[in-house]
Formats: structure tokens, C-alpha cells, sequence
């Protein structure tokens, strides 16, 4: 008889702020202050809880803008407008509501929230637990393995290895060497020039490698055989760009993410003052505390 393993959910919180930001518009608290994001977030987060019951749970959060991937290319995500003021404001609010519920939230300057599930990621595997990543971005999927899944809560849809190699093309540890053929507008990841997604996918079917590609190159025709050969040295650092730095140097017990009741009173308290009544009925099981 086999044992289920013990699983960590893992919350991409800075990819679920903008989700939840753009997914609920114009919602405010009795005071004015905007609350869209914070309720969309709040309800992915409740979702989660309720419909998975986790035994270990962490929200992973950005640490700003500069990481160090700035260095290697001051360019990297440079396209990207700033944070609406709307949500600048709803940050700190809902890292609140995420302690309220008694939920680690993990970041660290100079690294993004993907690099540390990642790290945490692997040393699931390690200790031979499962993880559950619950997110939308689409770079996570480099990370995917047996014991490594994506769940996307908004579209209902998990992402396994067999989901990896059925978007992709290639398999989970190829992912990045898709990404620096074809690039990341998003992050401003030029790749090459001239190869989009079905381009960088076959080539890839094809050599079996972004360092085997570019070695035979020159057995590429036309066009894409030259820009290869031109653009090589930046196809090599559109792949380390992309790539998850899964060594982060982060403090923590997986112990740490052990779930525990949530604060009851600080909830209440939040619920309140954002005006989020149907949460809080939910909570108390009436209307008043």
C-alpha cells in the first residue's frame, strides 16, 4: 500500500495580485479605499485553503524591482509599466491579511518570487515531500517534475510534466531553452530575432538542446541558420535570464509552513475595515461579531 506524500502549496502572491487586480475593478471599502486586488486575492487565497486543505502552505511575494538579473541585463523587464497607485496601495494590505491568516509570506531583496519557490521547490523533492505551486506564470513551468506541479486556481487547470511537454514541446528542463530562442516580452527577453514559439519549438524537437543548436548552426538554413550564428551569445543570455535560480540563499524550516489556525480577531478586524461583509459572515457566521 503506498502513502500519499505530504504536499507544500506554494502561493505566487505577486503573480495573484495582478491577477486578482485586473479580474475585479473599481471596488473600494466604506472609507474609499481601493480593495479590488485585496478581495481577489483574499478569495484565491480562501479557495485554496478550502477547496486543497493544505497541511503546509507559504505565500512567496516579489522583493521590488531590481534583482539580479538587472545586472547581467539592465534592460530586463524595463518595459513594464510601473504599478498602477491603485494598487501600490494594496500591497501592505494584503501581506496583513495573509499574516492574519497565519500564512508565512516569504521575499528577499535581489531575487523574484520565482526564484524563491524554486529554491523551496527542490528541497521539497529533497525531503521527499510533493509541492504545489499555485500560479499562473508560465516560467514556472522550467521547475515542473514528478513531484513538482503547477495549479492555476483561475483557469481550474494543473500543469504536470505531460501539461509541460504539451505547451512547450519539450520537457520541463528544455522550457528555458524555448524561452531563449523565442524571448519574453513580458520580461523584455529578446531572445532571437526572427524565431517565434513554433520556430523555437521545432528547433528544439529537432537538435534536443539550446547548446546543441547553436553548435550545429550553421546546419540551419536560411535566415534562422544566420541569426543563430549572429545572435548566439544573446540566445545564451536570454537562456540565463529565464532561467529559476533554485539556490536562493533563504532561511527556512519547511516545518515553518506548517498550517495553523488563522487569527480569528485580526481577520474580523480586516474584514471590517475593507468591508468585505460576505467574507466576514462567512468567518462568523453573522453578520455582527
Amino acid at each position: 500500500m503506498t502513502t500519499e506524500k505530504e504536499t507544500l502549496y506554494l502561493l505566487d502572491g505577486s503573480s495573484y495580485i495582478y491577477r486578482a487586480y485586473f479580474a475585479i475593478r473599481h471596488l473600494s471599502s466604506p472609507k474609499g479605499f481601493p480593495t479590488n486586488a485585496l478581495y481577489g486575492f483574499t478569495q484565491m487565497l480562501l479557495k485554496v485553503m478550502k477547496d486543497r486543505a493544505p497541511a503546509h502552505v507559504a505565500v512567496i511575494f516579489d522583493a521590488g524591482k531590481i534583482t539580479f538579473r538587472n545586472e547581467l541585463f539592465p534592460a530586463y523587464k524595463a518595459t513594464r509599466s510601473s504599478m498602477p497607485e491603485d494598487l501600490a496601495q494594496q500591497i501592505e494590505p494584503i501581506k496583513q491579511m495573509v499574516r492574519a491568516f497565519n500564512i508565512p509570506a516569504l521575499e528577499l531583496p535581489g531575487f523574484e518570487a520565482d526564484d524563491i519557490i524554486g529554491t523551496i521547490a527542490r528541497k521539497c523533492e529533497a525531503q521527499g515531500m510533493a509541492c504545489v505551486v499555485v500560479t499562473g506564470d508560465k516560467d514556472l513551468m522550467q521547475i515542473v517534475s514528478p513531484d513538482v506541479t503547477l495549479l492555476d486556481t483561475m483557469k481550474e487547470k494543473s500543469f504536470g510534466v505531460a501539461e509541460v511537454y504539451e505547451k512547450f514541446g519539450v520537457g520541463p528542463e528544455r522550457v528555458v531553452d524555448v524561452l531563449a530562442l523565442w524571448g519574453d516580452a513580458s520580461d523584455n527577453i529578446p531572445g532571437v530575432p526572427g524565431i517565434g514559439e513554433v520556430t523555437a519549438k521545432k528547433l528544439l524537437q529537432e537538435f534536443g538542446s539550446l547548446d546543441e543548436l547553436l553548435a550545429r548552426a550553421g546546419e540551419v538554413k536560411g535566415k534562422t541558420g544566420e541569426r543563430l550564428l549572429e545572435f548566439a551569445d544573446q540566445a545564451r543570455l536570454c537562456r540565463t535570464l529565464a532561467t529559476i535560480d533554485c539556490a536562493v540563499p533563504i532561511d527556512y524550516s519547511i516545518d515553518d509552513f506548517a498550517v495553523s489556525p488563522p487569527d480569528s480577531r485580526r481577520l474580523s478586524a480586516l474584514f471590517r475595515e475593507y468591508g468585505f461583509s460576505t467574507l466576514l459572515k462567512d468567518l462568523t457566521s453573522s453578520p455582527t461579531l
